[in-house]
């Protein structure tokens, strides 16, 4: 069995939006599995009335055979009651060592961090397995983040050593303005989930990246 670390790939972390269409969300899925994605996760973003735990089950499954790993934005308790593999978070969390009691040891935990280095090092403190800084370009989709500053990035990674991702307004023409930063891949969401073709976008990212 792989340990935690060994499950975070690097590349294209896809955030999908549990709010769209089922049967739209579950097709861009598969094609963005197929295509290659690193890892999934399920925005805090759910329909009233929407059955999350099938939902949440479902997403599993799919990305079970490529061994995809599924994070929940926020909701951890997810985790015991699903197949989820980990959870992200958007801030600290201030009850993490009752989370982590409270969850499978092989669970998986992210943080998204901004300009401040406490955080990254507070990440660090406490074993987390990844981070993902956002925003680094002005995001519709992100606009609760402030514009992280590339200098930023590179303090972190002096501090933090496990995975880094970028997130937050990234798309294939502005993605080489990162090649400066040390990271390990980018968190997409409307980039392919509202491209009309998600598996274009995807294999341009993936030019871009692996050039």
């Amino acid at each position: 069995m792989k340990n935690r670390s060994e499950k975070i790939r690097p590349g294209i972390y896809l955030v999908v939006d549990p709010s769209m269409d089922e049967q739209n969300l579950l097709e861009k899925l598969k094609l963005s599995l197929d295509k290659g994605i690193s890892m999934v996760q399920i925005w805090d973003h759910f329909k009233d009335g929407e059955q999350v735990e099938s939902l949440i089950d479902e997403i599993c499954s799919m990305c079970k055979p490529y061994h995809t790993p599924v994070f929940i934005n926020n909701r951890w308790e997810y985790l015991k009651t699903t197949s989820l593999d980990g959870v992200h978070f958007d801030v600290i969390p201030e009850n993490i060592d009752e989370i982590r009691k409270d969850t499978a040891p092989h669970a998986l935990f992210g943080l998204t961090c901004e300009n401040a280095l406490d955080d990254v090092r507070w990440a660090a403190a406490h074993d987390m397995d990844y981070i993902s800084f956002c925003s680094m370009f002005p995001s519709t989709s992100v606009s609760r983040c402030e514009i992280v500053r590339p200098g930023t990035v590179v303090e972190a990674s002096k501090i933090f050593d496990k995975p880094i991702f970028l997130a937050g307004g990234i798309n294939p023409t502005n993605l080489r303005e990162l090649d400066q930063l040390k990271y390990d891949g980018i968190a997409v969401i409307s980039g392919i989930m509202n491209s009309e073709e998600p598996g274009l976008a995807i294999d341009a990212f993936h030019k871009i990246l692996n050039s």
